[in-house]
């Protein structure tokens, strides 16, 4: 028996399932929360639209390239601009010397320019990597390429960061 989309436990289960990842995908990609997060919830009402015309097990790939053709078409005439999120732990500033804190604030600066000047692609896979924690495998069948295209653009973006931040930091 075939799951259909069109049953609403199922394509709830696809949403719960795989809304976050994706939104984070679209915003590793765009740099805008926001505009992410249309893209996803317009893909989601696309998926619903045409759930009859979808097979189930096709539904995630179908949800990112809508996605992915969605952002293309909004923003192929502007410049992509990564904002990085604040992903670390917060500091308890009573604890530490200001010396410390004003050293965490300038690495945090140039860490997040040094992402900033990653080629789209190569950011996209690093963050995909690094904050998402996705494999290479599932980072090869998130944006299409293969294993190798994500292990060359991996290792071009560390090559780049170390370059940016110096050897004696952990990437």
């Amino acid at each position: 028996m075939k799951l259909s989309i069109c049953e609403e436990k199922n394509y709830n289960f696809l949403f719960r399932e795989h809304y976050e990842s994706v939104r984070n995908h679209m915003y590793y990609k765009s740099g805008d929360m926001d505009l992410a997060e249309d893209l996803v919830q317009n893909a989601f009402v696309e998926l619903w639209k045409r759930c009859a015309d979808i097979q189930f097990n096709k539904a995630k790939s179908y949800i990112y390239k809508t996605c992915h053709n969605s952002f293309l078409n909004q923003v192929a005439h502007k410049k992509v601009v990564m904002k990085f999120e604040k992903n670390s732990k917060q500091i308890d500033y009573n604890q530490e010397s200001p010396q410390y804190l004003m050293e965490v604030n300038e690495f945090k600066e140039k860490l997040e320019t040094a992402i900033s000047e990653l080629s789209p692609k190569e950011r996209e896979v690093f963050l995909l990597s690094r904050i998402d924690k996705k494999t290479y495998k599932e980072i090869s069948d998130i944006i299409g390429i293969t294993v190798k295209a994500v292990e060359r653009r991996m290792s071009k973006a560390l090559l780049q960061l170390r370059d940016a931040l110096g050897n004696n930091h952990r990437i």
